[in-house]
């Protein structure tokens, strides 16, 4: 039986106790549909009025833990989740709205103007600067995504940025604090300390939550296809990981 299988088996998470859990909630893939380009993804009006009446429900035990920039969770989240780890964990905005940011690697720009010198070959190649990372989107030239892969370990290798693979996206990070270490700095403050933690994810970037939520006592559930995963359960795909979340209120 395939890894695709045995994931496929995987149940979906029991209805959600609020009371219990903290919630830890990736953004693209998992409450918002993954869109062709970054900034395509705007505020949705169901998404928020869920987010607003979860975070008051469990008390504030409610982050988004994404590889999104703080300034764009906050356009899309229309600045409704306080508890925010963006750019992948290396920047933290803590329940009482303390943000923590990592300094940036002294290599980013040498790498963010290779992406882009890489890009230039094909207008569906995208750079995507978040400050502390240089992210190249190949969603809309899905021909170069061996180059971009090939490029993207290259640089890593050349200027000791962290590599950060993602569905359609090649990812240089300053290296520092992951969704992992950012989960467990939330569990360790109010109001998410002794609580239950459950991490939702959709991509390979998501795993070290997966593994910091089952080590703090919690799960993870993977939104979307069958894969290689650390989760205990799976849900179908973003409406229904948004289903799930509105059925606990």
């Amino acid at each position: 039986m395939s890894i695709e299988e045995l994931t496929a088996q995987l149940p979906a998470p029991k209805p959600l106790s609020l009371r219990e859990c903290a919630l830890f909630l990736d953004l693209d893939g998992t409450l918002a549909p993954i869109a062709a380009r970054p900034q395509d993804v705007r505020p949705d009006r169901r998404r928020t009025d869920l987010l607003e009446r979860l975070a008051e429900v469990t008390g504030g035990r409610l982050a988004v833990v994404t590889g999104r920039t703080l300034a764009d969770v906050d356009r899309i989240l229309e600045g409704r989740v306080i508890a925010v780890a963006a750019v992948h964990g290396l920047v933290r905005r803590d329940s009482r709205g303390a943000v923590d940011a990592t300094s940036q690697h002294p290599k980013l720009r040498e790498a963010a103007e290779a992406f882009r010198a890489f890009a230039a070959r094909d207008s569906g190649l995208l750079v995507e600067d978040k400050g502390l990372s240089i992210a190249l989107h190949f969603r809309l030239a899905r021909q170069h995504a061996d180059a971009a892969r090939v490029c993207a370990r290259r640089l890593a290798a050349e200027t000791g940025l962290t590599l950060q693979d993602g569905d359609m996206v090649e990812e240089l990070r300053t290296p520092g604090p992951t969704k992992a270490d950012s989960v467990r700095a939330f569990m360790a403050e109010p109001p998410f300390h002794g609580s239950c933690p459950m991490f939702l994810g959709d991509d390979t970037t998501d795993e070290d939550g997966f593994t910091a939520a089952r080590e703090l006592g919690g799960a993870g559930i993977l939104v979307g296809a069958p894969r290689a995963t650390g989760a205990k359960y799976r849900l179908a795909g973003v409406e229904a990981a948004l289903a799930w979340l509105e059925a606990a209120l």
